[in-house]
Protein backbone atom coordinates (compact mmCIF):
# COMPACT_ATOMS: atom_id res chain seq x y z
CA UNK A 1 0.00 0.00 0.00
CA UNK A 2 1.38 3.35 -1.16
CA UNK A 3 2.03 6.05 1.73
CA UNK A 4 -0.82 8.28 2.39
CA UNK A 5 -0.65 11.72 0.61
CA UNK A 6 0.79 14.50 2.41
CA UNK A 7 -1.39 17.20 3.78
CA UNK A 8 -2.29 20.73 2.98
CA UNK A 9 -0.79 22.90 6.00
CA UNK A 10 -4.64 23.96 5.85
CA UNK A 11 -5.61 20.77 8.26
CA UNK A 12 -2.99 22.17 11.12
CA UNK A 13 -6.18 23.49 12.66
CA UNK A 14 -8.16 20.39 13.10
CA UNK A 15 -11.34 22.65 13.22
CA UNK A 16 -10.70 23.26 9.53
CA UNK A 17 -12.56 21.04 6.80
CA UNK A 18 -9.71 18.61 6.22
CA UNK A 19 -9.18 18.44 1.78
CA UNK A 20 -9.69 15.72 -0.51
CA UNK A 21 -6.54 14.85 -1.98
CA UNK A 22 -5.98 16.07 -5.64
CA UNK A 23 -5.59 12.50 -6.70
CA UNK A 24 -8.82 11.93 -4.96
CA UNK A 25 -9.70 8.95 -3.01
CA UNK A 26 -9.89 5.28 -2.85
CA UNK A 27 -12.29 2.72 -3.40
CA UNK A 28 -12.60 0.97 0.19
CA UNK A 29 -14.21 0.79 3.33
CA UNK A 30 -12.69 2.39 6.56
CA UNK A 31 -13.46 2.06 10.16
CA UNK A 32 -13.38 4.79 12.65
CA UNK A 33 -12.83 4.41 16.69
CA UNK A 34 -13.05 7.17 18.26
CA UNK A 35 -12.05 8.31 22.19
CA UNK A 36 -13.56 7.73 25.74
CA UNK A 37 -11.81 5.56 27.97
CA UNK A 38 -13.22 2.13 28.85
CA UNK A 39 -16.84 3.08 27.80
CA UNK A 40 -15.28 3.96 24.49
CA UNK A 41 -13.28 0.54 24.62
CA UNK A 42 -16.39 -1.58 25.58
CA UNK A 43 -18.98 0.10 23.02
CA UNK A 44 -16.35 -0.36 20.15
CA UNK A 45 -15.87 -3.80 21.43
CA UNK A 46 -19.85 -4.76 20.59
CA UNK A 47 -18.82 -2.87 17.00
CA UNK A 48 -16.22 -4.89 15.92
CA UNK A 49 -17.91 -8.03 17.36
CA UNK A 50 -21.13 -6.65 15.66
CA UNK A 51 -18.50 -6.16 12.34
CA UNK A 52 -16.99 -9.42 12.55
CA UNK A 53 -19.99 -12.37 12.82
CA UNK A 54 -21.39 -10.81 9.49
CA UNK A 55 -18.10 -10.94 7.95
CA UNK A 56 -18.10 -7.16 6.95
CA UNK A 57 -14.61 -6.47 9.15
CA UNK A 58 -12.80 -8.42 6.96
CA UNK A 59 -13.37 -5.97 4.02
CA UNK A 60 -11.65 -3.16 6.05
CA UNK A 61 -8.80 -1.51 4.23
CA UNK A 62 -8.06 0.73 7.48
CA UNK A 63 -8.84 0.51 10.96
CA UNK A 64 -7.89 4.00 12.21
CA UNK A 65 -8.32 5.11 16.34
CA UNK A 66 -7.76 7.35 18.96
CA UNK A 67 -7.89 6.85 22.52
CA UNK A 68 -10.15 4.15 24.17
CA UNK A 69 -10.77 2.83 20.52
CA UNK A 70 -6.52 2.67 20.18
CA UNK A 71 -7.02 -0.49 23.13
CA UNK A 72 -10.11 -2.45 21.58
CA UNK A 73 -7.90 -1.35 18.24
CA UNK A 74 -4.41 -2.57 19.18
CA UNK A 75 -5.74 -6.04 20.54
CA UNK A 76 -7.90 -6.20 17.35
CA UNK A 77 -4.62 -5.68 15.45
CA UNK A 78 -2.35 -8.03 17.38
CA UNK A 79 -4.78 -11.31 17.17
CA UNK A 80 -5.91 -10.60 13.64
CA UNK A 81 -4.03 -13.31 11.95
CA UNK A 82 -5.27 -15.64 14.94
CA UNK A 83 -9.35 -14.85 14.47
CA UNK A 84 -10.88 -17.36 12.17
CA UNK A 85 -12.77 -16.15 9.21
CA UNK A 86 -14.20 -18.79 6.82
CA UNK A 87 -17.04 -18.73 8.72
CA UNK A 88 -16.11 -16.38 11.45
CA UNK A 89 -15.98 -17.78 14.76
CA UNK A 90 -16.98 -16.06 17.37
CA UNK A 91 -17.23 -18.58 20.44
CA UNK A 92 -14.25 -19.69 19.19
CA UNK A 93 -11.47 -17.43 18.08
CA UNK A 94 -13.21 -13.81 18.58
CA UNK A 95 -14.57 -14.18 22.07
CA UNK A 96 -11.20 -15.59 23.90
CA UNK A 97 -8.40 -13.45 21.30
CA UNK A 98 -10.57 -10.00 21.79
CA UNK A 99 -13.20 -10.18 23.73
CA UNK A 100 -12.09 -11.98 27.00
CA UNK A 101 -8.68 -9.44 27.44
CA UNK A 102 -10.33 -6.12 26.47
CA UNK A 103 -13.17 -6.96 29.71
CA UNK A 104 -10.68 -8.52 31.95
CA UNK A 105 -8.79 -4.97 31.52
CA UNK A 106 -11.88 -3.32 32.11
CA UNK A 107 -11.91 -4.74 35.64
CA UNK A 108 -9.07 -2.83 36.41
CA UNK A 109 -8.46 0.60 37.48
CA UNK A 110 -5.40 2.32 35.67
CA UNK A 111 -5.51 5.69 35.90
CA UNK A 112 -6.06 6.61 39.51
CA UNK A 113 -2.93 4.14 40.28
CA UNK A 114 -0.84 5.49 37.38
CA UNK A 115 -0.94 9.05 38.93
CA UNK A 116 -0.42 8.13 42.62
CA UNK A 117 2.65 5.96 41.56
CA UNK A 118 3.95 8.29 38.95
CA UNK A 119 4.10 11.00 41.53
CA UNK A 120 5.59 8.72 44.52
CA UNK A 121 8.00 6.30 42.39
CA UNK A 122 10.37 6.51 39.60
CA UNK A 123 9.10 6.68 36.02
CA UNK A 124 5.71 8.92 34.81
CA UNK A 125 2.23 8.51 34.50
CA UNK A 126 2.33 7.55 31.01
CA UNK A 127 5.17 5.02 31.50
CA UNK A 128 2.57 3.72 34.14
CA UNK A 129 -0.26 3.22 31.48
CA UNK A 130 2.42 1.65 28.88
CA UNK A 131 3.66 -0.37 31.32
CA UNK A 132 -0.02 -1.74 32.77
CA UNK A 133 -1.08 -2.02 28.69
CA UNK A 134 1.80 -3.90 28.04
CA UNK A 135 1.26 -6.66 31.11
CA UNK A 136 -2.12 -6.95 30.92
CA UNK A 137 -2.92 -6.83 27.15
CA UNK A 138 0.17 -7.11 24.30
CA UNK A 139 2.77 -9.03 26.39
CA UNK A 140 5.77 -7.21 24.15
CA UNK A 141 4.12 -7.30 20.87
CA UNK A 142 5.26 -4.30 18.92
CA UNK A 143 3.83 -2.22 15.84
CA UNK A 144 5.67 -4.68 13.77
CA UNK A 145 3.48 -7.29 14.70
CA UNK A 146 -0.01 -5.87 13.09
CA UNK A 147 -1.10 -6.94 9.94
CA UNK A 148 -0.01 -5.32 6.33
CA UNK A 149 -3.67 -5.30 5.89
CA UNK A 150 -6.32 -3.65 6.79
CA UNK A 151 -3.67 -1.18 7.47
CA UNK A 152 -4.10 -0.07 11.22
CA UNK A 153 -3.49 3.54 12.11
CA UNK A 154 -3.41 4.51 15.98
CA UNK A 155 -3.40 8.20 16.85
CA UNK A 156 -2.00 10.74 18.93
CA UNK A 157 -1.52 14.23 19.09
CA UNK A 158 1.83 15.76 19.29
CA UNK A 159 2.04 18.79 21.50
CA UNK A 160 5.25 20.01 19.96
CA UNK A 161 3.83 20.32 16.22
CA UNK A 162 0.48 20.82 16.91
CA UNK A 163 -0.37 17.92 14.59
CA UNK A 164 -1.13 13.96 14.29
CA UNK A 165 1.44 11.50 15.31
CA UNK A 166 0.54 8.27 13.21
CA UNK A 167 1.90 4.86 14.68
CA UNK A 168 1.38 2.14 12.12
CA UNK A 169 3.28 -0.91 10.63
CA UNK A 170 4.26 0.39 7.89
CA UNK A 171 6.00 3.72 9.33
CA UNK A 172 5.02 6.47 11.97
CA UNK A 173 4.99 10.17 11.21
CA UNK A 174 4.05 13.21 11.86
CA UNK A 175 3.96 15.21 8.76
CA UNK A 176 6.17 18.71 10.03
CA UNK A 177 8.21 16.35 12.19
CA UNK A 178 9.09 13.19 9.08
CA UNK A 179 8.81 9.65 8.84
CA UNK A 180 10.82 6.76 10.83
CA UNK A 181 9.94 3.62 9.23
CA UNK A 182 9.31 0.13 10.16
CA UNK A 183 9.36 1.48 13.70
CA UNK A 184 9.59 -0.95 16.62
CA UNK A 185 7.75 0.65 18.84
CA UNK A 186 5.87 -1.11 21.65
CA UNK A 187 2.07 -1.71 20.66
CA UNK A 188 1.27 -0.64 24.64
CA UNK A 189 3.66 2.79 23.99
CA UNK A 190 1.50 3.65 20.51
CA UNK A 191 -1.79 2.94 22.71
CA UNK A 192 -0.75 5.01 26.08
CA UNK A 193 0.13 7.51 23.68
CA UNK A 194 -3.22 7.67 21.84
CA UNK A 195 -4.81 7.26 25.30
CA UNK A 196 -3.01 9.95 27.22
CA UNK A 197 -5.96 12.18 27.94
CA UNK A 198 -5.16 15.33 29.54
CA UNK A 199 -5.01 16.77 32.56
CA UNK A 200 -3.72 13.41 34.38
CA UNK A 201 -2.61 10.86 31.92
CA UNK A 202 -0.72 13.33 28.98
CA UNK A 203 1.88 13.38 27.91
CA UNK A 204 3.79 10.28 27.15
CA UNK A 205 7.50 11.16 25.52
CA UNK A 206 8.72 8.61 23.03
CA UNK A 207 12.12 8.74 22.96
CA UNK A 208 13.72 9.24 18.87
CA UNK A 209 16.77 8.59 17.60
CA UNK A 210 17.42 11.42 14.60
CA UNK A 211 19.25 9.17 12.77
CA UNK A 212 16.19 6.76 12.35
CA UNK A 213 13.97 9.68 10.49
CA UNK A 214 13.65 9.10 6.32
CA UNK A 215 16.21 12.29 5.20
CA UNK A 216 13.84 15.73 3.85
CA UNK A 217 10.41 13.82 4.93
CA UNK A 218 9.29 16.60 7.53
CA UNK A 219 7.81 19.69 5.87
CA UNK A 220 9.88 22.12 8.60
CA UNK A 221 10.36 20.95 11.61
CA UNK A 222 12.62 17.96 10.89
CA UNK A 223 15.22 18.94 13.31
CA UNK A 224 15.93 19.40 17.23
CA UNK A 225 14.21 18.87 19.69
CA UNK A 226 11.64 17.02 17.37
CA UNK A 227 13.51 14.41 16.44
CA UNK A 228 14.81 13.08 20.01
CA UNK A 229 11.60 13.55 21.69
CA UNK A 230 7.96 13.16 20.83
CA UNK A 231 5.91 15.06 23.52
CA UNK A 232 2.66 13.18 22.75
CA UNK A 233 -1.19 13.38 24.42
CA UNK A 234 -4.53 11.99 23.45
CA UNK A 235 -5.14 11.45 19.62
CA UNK A 236 -8.83 12.99 20.55
CA UNK A 237 -7.02 16.42 21.53
CA UNK A 238 -6.65 16.54 17.40
CA UNK A 239 -9.31 14.30 16.25
CA UNK A 240 -11.44 12.29 18.71
CA UNK A 241 -13.03 10.46 15.62
CA UNK A 242 -10.21 9.26 14.27
CA UNK A 243 -11.44 10.03 10.75
CA UNK A 244 -8.87 12.46 9.05
CA UNK A 245 -6.48 9.23 8.30
CA UNK A 246 -9.24 7.51 7.01
CA UNK A 247 -11.06 10.47 4.95
CA UNK A 248 -8.09 11.05 2.87
CA UNK A 249 -7.51 8.18 1.23
CA UNK A 250 -11.15 6.13 1.12
CA UNK A 251 -14.45 6.76 -0.48
CA UNK A 252 -16.57 4.45 2.35
CA UNK A 253 -16.32 5.43 5.91
CA UNK A 254 -17.70 4.10 9.00
CA UNK A 255 -17.38 5.42 12.23
CA UNK A 256 -18.58 4.26 16.10
CA UNK A 257 -18.39 7.63 18.13
CA UNK A 258 -18.47 6.95 21.90
CA UNK A 259 -16.89 9.95 22.96
CA UNK A 260 -18.84 12.64 25.68
CA UNK A 261 -20.65 15.34 25.88
CA UNK A 262 -20.04 18.28 28.48
CA UNK A 263 -23.59 18.41 29.99
CA UNK A 264 -24.95 21.85 31.22
CA UNK A 265 -23.87 23.89 34.58
CA UNK A 266 -25.65 26.47 35.85
CA UNK A 267 -22.95 26.87 38.43
CA UNK A 268 -20.00 26.52 36.74
CA UNK A 269 -16.79 25.67 39.09
CA UNK A 270 -14.66 29.33 39.22
CA UNK A 271 -10.78 27.99 40.70
CA UNK A 272 -8.45 27.66 37.70
CA UNK A 273 -8.31 23.73 38.12
CA UNK A 274 -12.23 22.88 37.54
CA UNK A 275 -12.54 25.99 35.63
CA UNK A 276 -9.64 24.41 33.07
CA UNK A 277 -10.88 21.56 32.76
CA UNK A 278 -14.59 22.39 31.97
CA UNK A 279 -13.19 24.75 29.62
CA UNK A 280 -11.18 22.08 27.80
CA UNK A 281 -14.41 19.75 27.80
CA UNK A 282 -15.72 22.97 25.79
CA UNK A 283 -13.71 22.89 23.22
CA UNK A 284 -13.27 19.01 23.04
CA UNK A 285 -17.29 19.15 22.49
CA UNK A 286 -17.13 21.59 19.72
CA UNK A 287 -14.03 19.83 17.83
CA UNK A 288 -16.14 16.41 17.65
CA UNK A 289 -19.64 18.29 16.55
CA UNK A 290 -17.67 20.03 13.89
CA UNK A 291 -15.97 16.40 12.89
CA UNK A 292 -19.51 14.60 13.10
CA UNK A 293 -21.12 17.76 10.90
CA UNK A 294 -18.80 17.44 8.15
CA UNK A 295 -18.62 13.54 8.27
CA UNK A 296 -22.74 13.79 8.03
CA UNK A 297 -22.43 16.37 5.42
CA UNK A 298 -20.28 14.51 2.86
CA UNK A 299 -22.87 11.63 3.14
CA UNK A 300 -25.67 13.60 2.31
CA UNK A 301 -23.77 15.01 -0.07
CA UNK A 302 -22.35 12.06 -1.66
CA UNK A 303 -18.79 13.02 -1.17
CA UNK A 304 -18.56 9.78 0.61
CA UNK A 305 -20.32 6.51 1.24
CA UNK A 306 -20.50 5.25 4.40
CA UNK A 307 -22.34 5.37 8.26
CA UNK A 308 -22.07 6.72 11.52
CA UNK A 309 -23.25 5.62 14.74
CA UNK A 310 -22.41 6.84 18.19
CA UNK A 311 -23.11 6.16 21.82
CA UNK A 312 -25.69 8.63 22.15
CA UNK A 313 -27.45 7.85 19.07
CA UNK A 314 -31.37 6.85 19.49
CA UNK A 315 -31.61 3.37 17.63
CA UNK A 316 -35.67 4.76 16.83
CA UNK A 317 -33.82 6.61 14.30
CA UNK A 318 -32.64 4.27 12.04
CA UNK A 319 -36.57 3.22 11.52
CA UNK A 320 -36.17 -0.78 11.61
CA UNK A 321 -38.79 -2.19 13.05
CA UNK A 322 -36.60 -5.21 13.88
CA UNK A 323 -33.78 -3.53 15.64
CA UNK A 324 -32.64 -4.87 18.85
CA UNK A 325 -34.51 -3.66 22.42
CA UNK A 326 -32.65 -0.28 23.14
CA UNK A 327 -34.56 2.27 24.91
CA UNK A 328 -32.97 5.66 24.53
CA UNK A 329 -33.28 6.51 28.39
CA UNK A 330 -31.34 3.92 29.00
CA UNK A 331 -28.49 3.86 26.69
CA UNK A 332 -27.79 7.32 27.76
CA UNK A 333 -27.30 6.16 30.99
CA UNK A 334 -24.45 4.02 29.47
CA UNK A 335 -23.38 7.07 27.52
CA UNK A 336 -22.93 9.16 31.06
CA UNK A 337 -20.05 6.48 31.86
CA UNK A 338 -17.00 8.50 32.98
CA UNK A 339 -14.35 9.15 30.45
CA UNK A 340 -11.95 6.86 32.50
CA UNK A 341 -9.48 4.13 33.13
CA UNK A 342 -11.69 2.86 35.96
CA UNK A 343 -12.72 -0.85 36.82
CA UNK A 344 -16.30 -1.39 35.44
CA UNK A 345 -18.26 -3.72 36.85
CA UNK A 346 -18.89 -6.56 34.80
CA UNK A 347 -22.70 -5.67 34.31
CA UNK A 348 -22.07 -2.26 33.02
CA UNK A 349 -19.48 -3.58 30.85
CA UNK A 350 -21.92 -6.34 29.32
CA UNK A 351 -24.19 -3.19 28.37
CA UNK A 352 -21.90 -1.11 26.72
CA UNK A 353 -20.57 -4.05 24.65
CA UNK A 354 -24.33 -4.80 23.58
CA UNK A 355 -25.18 -1.14 22.77
CA UNK A 356 -22.52 -0.65 20.51
CA UNK A 357 -23.26 -3.88 19.44
CA UNK A 358 -26.96 -3.40 18.77
CA UNK A 359 -26.74 -0.13 17.11
CA UNK A 360 -23.93 -0.86 15.06
CA UNK A 361 -26.19 -3.55 13.47
CA UNK A 362 -28.72 -1.08 13.00
CA UNK A 363 -26.84 1.06 11.26
CA UNK A 364 -25.44 -1.43 8.83
CA UNK A 365 -28.64 -2.81 8.66
CA UNK A 366 -30.02 0.73 7.46
CA UNK A 367 -27.03 2.29 5.62
CA UNK A 368 -24.88 -0.71 3.96
CA UNK A 369 -27.29 -3.93 3.21
CA UNK A 370 -30.71 -4.56 4.56
CA UNK A 371 -30.22 -8.23 3.52
CA UNK A 372 -28.27 -8.27 6.43
CA UNK A 373 -29.88 -11.48 8.62
CA UNK A 374 -31.04 -9.65 11.99
CA UNK A 375 -28.98 -10.68 14.74
CA UNK A 376 -30.52 -13.56 17.24
CA UNK A 377 -30.17 -11.00 20.03
CA UNK A 378 -27.59 -9.58 22.21
CA UNK A 379 -23.94 -11.01 22.98
CA UNK A 380 -24.99 -11.04 26.55
CA UNK A 381 -28.85 -11.72 26.01
CA UNK A 382 -29.18 -11.45 30.37
CA UNK A 383 -27.74 -8.06 30.33
CA UNK A 384 -29.33 -6.20 27.79
CA UNK A 385 -28.68 -2.27 28.13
Amino acid sequence: MPPDPPVSPVTLSPVESIPVPEKGVEDGLALCLSGGGYRAMLFHLGTVWRLYETGILREAKRISSVSGGSITAGVLGMEWGGLGWDPPDVAGSFVPRVVDPVRSLAGRTLDAHAVIEGLLLPGTVGERIAGAYDEHLFHGKTLQDLPDEPRFVINASNVQSGALWRFMKPYMADWRVGVVNRPEVPLAVAVAASSAFPPVLSPLVLDLDPRDFTPDSGKDLQRLPFTTDAVLTDGGVYDNLGLETAWKRYGTIRVSDAGGKTQPEGEPKRDWGRHAYRILNLIDDQVRSLRKRQLIGSFEAGIRRGAYWGIRTDISDYGLADSLPCPHPRTLELAETATRLKRLENGRQERLINWGYAVCDAALRRHYDAAIPKPGGFPYPDAGV
